[in-house]
């Protein structure tokens, strides 16, 4: 009798045990699950914007008028950036708050119109618009289009890791440059201080432009 009892015993524990098991298996899949469904929703919001922010933009060159993506916007298209040898495109938004870089790269407040002179900033994020950033090399062509039409070919430079708050790219610095910028590491999940950062330079004739109008020295690149 003792030995059934103890035998019952420990296969009640056996099954609990897998039970247990079990349970843990499916807390880790759904946690799975739920990591997997957040970063689709991510690029899905991403996509789904570039393909109002089309239309947007499409509206703004054709009219001259900026033209918000959706009524309750708080940012608008102000160029399209592409990297052809990469098969990368995406509208840019004026200015790079998170809520903008949601949908799509950002163009920083405080640095030109790409094109003019100075040294133009366009920031994405890592995970989206500007993953492709990890495998641009020094010499492919980055290529912009601004809301007036206007375009412009730059020659890729080369490539720095910064921090955050000290870029060392002055808005102001001679030269027709594009910096385009993105978190560092690639493929990190938390945020950090640091950035990649692709220097380019403007590789077709330059075009007149406006004067800058009172830039910081250094930018301080989006947290």
């Amino acid at each position: 009798m003792a030995w059934g009892i103890m035998r019952g015993t420990a296969r009640d524990k056996l099954v609990s045990r897998k039970r247990l098991t079990g349970l843990a298996a499916g807390i880790l899949l759904l946690g799975g699950s739920a990591a997997l469904a957040g970063s689709l929703y991510i690029e899905a919001k991403a996509v789904v914007g570039q393909v109002l922010l089309e239309r947007a933009f499409a509206h703004t060159v054709a009219t001259g008028k900026p033209a918000k993506p959706w009524s309750w916007a708080d940012t608008w298209p102000v160029a399209r950036v592409s990297a052809p040898a990469h098969g990368e495109s995406a509208i840019v938004l004026s200015g790079a708050s998170g809520e903008a870089m949601a949908w799509g790269p950002g163009h920083m407040d405080g640095t030109p119109q790409p094109g003019d002179q100075g040294i133009s900033v366009i920031a994405a994020h890592r995970d989206t618009h500007f993953a492709f950033l990890e495998h641009v090399a020094p010499g492919d062509e980055i290529s912009v289009t601004n809301a007036d039409g206007s375009a412009h070919a730059f020659r890729v430079t080369g490539t720095r890791i910064v921090r955050w708050d000290a870029s060392g790219i002055d808005p102001v610095a001679p030269g027709r440059k594009l910096a385009l910028v993105t978190c560092y590491p690639f493929g990190a999940r938390t945020p950090g201080p640091l950035r990649y950062v692709v220097m380019t330079e403007k590789i077709e004739q330059p075009q007149q432009s406006a004067a800058l109008e009172r830039l910081s020295p250094e930018v301080g690149l989006v947290r």
